[in-house]
């Protein structure tokens, strides 16, 4: 065997090979597939319970309730939001003091671009975003969407605003991905407590609307 052929069977050899019916996952950006390491990747900020602290700092108390989607609601979210998604139950963890309600924080996981990431976003009791944390994150590029001076911009935003990027969220160069994921799950979570909460209330987008004579929502994704 010549020692230039020896060579090239010692490169192949130290070659990484996916496991057998591994499933493989081709990067447009990297021009490659993913590494096993790329693809098992979870890095985790936040748990849980951390974020809620952070969401609902002088609460007196935070309880969890499950709201399910009926076939004809989930519909209807969808076609406020501009996207479906398959999910047909989110849990809601409500802040109280006293008789009077602080806000919501919704856990989302929306994908990215090869694998979902997991963020939890609060609500007031306004209907506006009062914090967003990202809590586990399962790619290989894009996880700058967790920095403050980034998801800051999210803050304030109600089911009135577009939060989609070149509308009223400045991109980040190189997590594009990321930056919709994160902007399509924010307006998912205004929506749900819009149409659970605030509207059997009587102070939600259809009250507010109908003063302002706006007609209907814009889409996540529409002009």
């Amino acid at each position: 065997m010549s020692i230039s052929l020896l060579c090239l069977l010692i490169i192949i050899s130290l070659i990484p090979t996916p496991s057998i019916g591994a499933e493989r996952i081709w990067d447009t950006d990297l021009k490659r597939f993913l590494t096993d390491q790329e693809m098992n990747m979870a890095e985790v900020y936040l748990k849980e319970d951390e974020s809620l602290k952070l969401m609902l700092p002088k609460s007196e108390r935070v309880r969890k309730e499950i709201i399910r989607l009926n076939p004809e609601k989930k519909t209807q979210i969808e076609e406020r939001i501009g996207w479906k998604f398959p999910e047909e139950s989110f849990e809601v963890y409500i802040g109280e003091t006293g008789s009077q309600i602080d806000g919501y924080a919704l856990v989302q996981n929306t994908i990215g671009k090869h694998k979902p990431m997991t963020y939890m976003v609060g609500v007031d009791n306004k209907g506006l975003v009062s914090d967003v944390e990202l809590l586990v994150f399962r790619e290989a590029r894009g996880s700058e969407v967790r920095q403050k001076r980034f998801n800051a911009q999210y803050e304030g935003k109600s089911v009135l605003d577009p939060v989609r990027i070149n509308k009223d969220i400045i991109n980040i160069s190189g997590a594009t991905m990321s930056v919709r994921s994160m902007s399509a799950g924010i307006k998912r979570a205004l929506v749900l407590v819009d149409e659970f909460y605030l509207k059997p209330a009587g102070i939600g987008s259809d009250t507010v609307v109908s003063k302002r004579d706006k007609g209907f929502l814009p889409s996540i994704f529409g002009n």
